[in-house]
């Protein structure tokens, strides 16, 4: 373990908080006696573990949002035997993975409401007060970001639950009014928690992390429900504030991004933040994730090559994430990211063997980015201890240059510098300009018009981004998620009339933007209203 873990576990073992990964605990009890705990500035940054740690679990990032929720839409389907509800689109309000994911995101947030309550009680440095604050603020905005995002309106709780007598009737709040206070939630955080450099590495909120969540707020809000177009402006200036700070580049090499998660290094300059994991769920510190292997290259070889340890690849990709690349008719790409991004090859025998895929094999193949052959750690079970990234420097250009396209209606200089340095590297060539300015054979340039540049971000954001949970809600913010889904359904079933994937964009109807309010929670609670169409 890292130097800053021996730190935290001096933390996380004295206390009733049981569990610690590389930073946080991610095993906490539940139920502790308020009037008992957050009487010290050790109890506050066990707390905030606390509301960490849900970010991990199994029903988030740990396995479900990675592989099952259907976050990848018209980029990657599910594929398995087990295979109904969520998984195909075939939902119903009663979905077991949809109402966990409800529940573990208010647990959380009710977690960051109780540290955020007693937030002043001990005696204790002010800045490290404020710090702790701050990303208690950020993380119960985040997960109502989770929440309103892919259930529109949701109850906004902004106070603890702290006995089991209080009233769990509690209306839903109109997702704009959700969103506002997410915004107000990381402003406020924004200015209290520490730089990206003053960390030093990805698995804790910085202040790019904030900045860069609310250019994402603030577009999803410009966008489909809302149409708050004046909040492109304020993405605009976000993401500008992370650019201009002078904390970030782009790693010049696109795998090495991810191989970095793979073997356990953080590159804060790129990865902005990450979902921590660690170890293979072996020993004592027990929180391996599923990355690599929930959304890996399929190799279930028992006993699995050591080299390249098990991976139950739950997503096939589909054409349109292929198409979108240079070169669809061939094995290889002038695009240097799509033979990483999409497996080039398959995985059988031990010791396994890699054998490519052919030029008509499109939607037999797996997702490359996550590969378990880079991980240091060792047996490679089922357990992964790759990070997850929630935020890229990659994803704060994109998001400039498209909140800066709609603005003057069209590209400017520096929104085109945003998305060039992200093509740039794509093809292996020098992220910045040299000395001469001269542009790359790759450049965008002012002819391009705003349309058809938007369009180039929406592509771009696709082959830089996929697999990395953020498709399905841009496709729902521009409003073309129905026809995307569409599309998938009608270039898969002229490939293979039996294919798995028929199913998953069949099922797709508008209704599907949103997912239904749990039938459980709708029992608990009389005052929610179900989402149209459930």
């Amino acid at each position: 373990m890292r130097r800053f873990i021996k730190y935290f576990l001096i933390i996380c073992i004295p206390i009733s908080f049981a569990g610690c990964k590389k930073l946080f605990d991610t095993n906490p009890q539940d139920f502790v006696d308020q009037e008992q705990f957050y009487q010290t500035e050790q109890q506050l940054n066990s707390a905030l573990m606390a509301v960490y740690s849900p970010l991990g679990k199994g029903e988030l990032y740990g396995a479900r949002m990675i592989g099952r929720l259907g976050m990848d839409a018209d980029e990657a389907f599910y594929n398995s035997s087990i295979f109904t509800g969520v998984l195909n689109n075939s939902i119903l309000p009663t979905d077991s993975y949809i109402t966990s994911f409800w529940r573990v995101c208010y647990e959380a947030i009710n977690r960051a409401n109780l540290l955020l309550k007693y937030i002043d009680r001990p005696k204790m440095d002010e800045k490290n007060r404020n710090i702790i604050k701050g990303e208690a603020l950020f993380l119960r905005g985040y997960y109502y970001l989770l929440l309103t995002s892919n259930f529109g309106d949701v109850p906004l709780i902004l106070e603890p639950s702290l006995s089991a007598s209080q009233s769990t009737k509690i209306p839903q709040a109109k997702s704009k009014k959700v969103y506002e206070q997410i915004i107000a939630d990381l402003t406020e955080a924004q200015g209290i928690v520490l730089t990206a450099s003053e960390i030093g590495y990805g698995g804790r909120v910085n202040r790019s992390a904030v900045q860069g969540i609310l250019a994402r707020v603030c577009l999803y809000m410009a966008g489909n429900p809302i149409n708050d177009f004046t909040k492109y402006e304020v993405a605009r200036a976000w993401a500008d504030s992370v650019i201009t700070s002078k904390e970030h580049t782009l790693n010049p090499d696109y795998t090495n991004v991810f191989k970095n998660y793979a073997a356990d290094i953080y590159d804060i300059k790129e990865s902005i933040l990450e979902v921590e994991f660690y170890g293979n769920s072996q020993g004592v510190y027990k929180k391996g994730g599923t990355v690599g292997n929930a959304n890996g290259i399929r190799y279930t070889a028992n006993p699995a090559d050591p080299r390249y340890g098990r991976s139950d690849g739950f997503l096939n990709i589909t054409p349109t994430l292929w198409k979108l690349y240079p070169d669809a008719g061939s094995l290889t790409s002038s695009d240097l990211r799509r033979d990483w991004s999409i497996a080039p090859f398959s995985l059988s025998g031990n010791p396994a063997v890699e054998k490519a895929w052919t030029a008509s094999q499109v939607i037999d193949r797996y997702p490359g980015k996550f590969r378990r052959f880079y991980e240091t750690v060792s047996p490679k079970t089922s357990s992964t201890p790759q990070n997850f990234p929630l935020l890229r420097y990659s994803d704060v250009l994109l998001m400039y240059a498209e909140a800066d396209n709609y603005i003057n209606q069209g590209p400017t200089p520096e929104a085109l510098e945003s998305i060039n340095q992200v093509r740039r590297r794509a093809y292996g060539l020098p992220v910045k300009l040299g000395s001469s300015g001269m542009p790359s054979p790759v450049d965008l340039d002012m002819s391009i018009s705003y349309s058809d540049f938007l369009k180039e971000i929406k592509d771009e954001r696709s082959r830089e981004l996929s697999f990395e949970c953020l498709r399905k809600r841009d496709l729902v913010r521009w409003g073309d998620f129905l026809n995307n889904m569409k599309e998938v359904y009608n270039q898969v079933i002229n490939i293979n009339p039996n294919s798995r994937a028929i199913p998953v964009y069949k099922n797709v109807t508008k209704r599907d933007e949103l997912w239904p309010i749990p039938a459980y929670e709708m029992g608990v609670n009389s005052e929610l209203v179900q989402n149209v169409g459930w």
